[in-house]
């Protein structure tokens, strides 16, 4: 709604300053050609002496060139005005861009689309943090965009850069203070077949779990939900380089 407001003043005085120059280019292009009659069909000029007309024809002239300076210099603002608000429209939708690409890195918007689910199933042995944590990984390294990680009680973790996760004896996890009990699910979104390729290299995390009894379905989704929000953490010490 602030951005809507934002942009909704330039835009209206942009409407009214178009608005005011297109009624004034019609106004002097009307009297140009209204004094052009008025000149070719006044009947006294059949009588003028060749001085006087050559004066008429002369102001006639400075007359036009000024009215055409001056429909020049309208035309001019015309299409400043429109350049400047095409520019900060612009500006304005990128900036949107922008903080829509930061927000679904910090985790704090959510996201769709292509991607993978990956489900961890344990089997002799739990599915451990490290094991996760080396699937985050890789994923990462494939150009994972956004991901979450959910447990068998459906609860939903945003992974972001700071995300941790640590191994209860229970076979459960800790992920960012919030246990999830198994099966363990990924959801990723990035290019699927790349992901995929990534997880299932030898000696990596789908051969790993598999060494311990375990099971690794990968599945692909035309359209991933990464719904699972991070609350931000409030920096005290830390501040931008100017």
């Amino acid at each position: 709604a602030g951005a809507t407001g934002a942009a909704g003043g330039p835009l209206r005085r942009f409407s009214m300053a178009a608005v005011m120059i297109g009624v004034l280019l019609a106004l002097l292009g009307f009297t140009l050609a209204v004094q052009l009659k008025q000149s070719s069909t006044d009947s006294a000029l059949t009588t003028a002496r060749q001085e006087d007309l050559v004066r008429i024809l002369y102001d006639l002239d400075a007359r036009e060139m000024r009215l055409r300076q001056d429909i020049g210099a309208l035309e001019e603002s015309q299409r400043q005005l429109r350049s400047g608000e095409q520019g900060r429209q612009a500006a304005l939708e990128e900036a949107t861009r922008r903080a829509d690409e930061l927000g679904i890195l910090a985790g704090t918007l959510p996201a769709r689309g292509p991607g993978l689910a990956v489900r961890f199933e344990a089997g002799a042995k739990p599915i451990s943090a490290v094991r996760l944590l080396d699937a985050v990984q890789e994923l990462r390294g494939a150009g994972a965009e956004a991901m979450q990680i959910s447990g068998g009680d459906r609860g939903a973790v945003r992974i972001v850069a700071s995300t941790y996760f640590l191994s209860e004896q229970d076979g459960s996890l800790v992920v960012d203070g919030r246990r999830l009990t198994g099966p363990f699910t990924i959801t990723v979104i990035g290019d699927p077949a790349t992901m995929r390729t990534a997880l299932n290299i030898p000696g990596g995390v789908v051969a790993t779990v598999a060494g311990d009894g375990g099971n690794v379905i990968v599945e692909d989704r035309e359209v991933a939900e990464v719904s699972a929000l991070h609350a931000p953490s409030t920096l005290e010490h830390a501040r931008p380089v100017s």
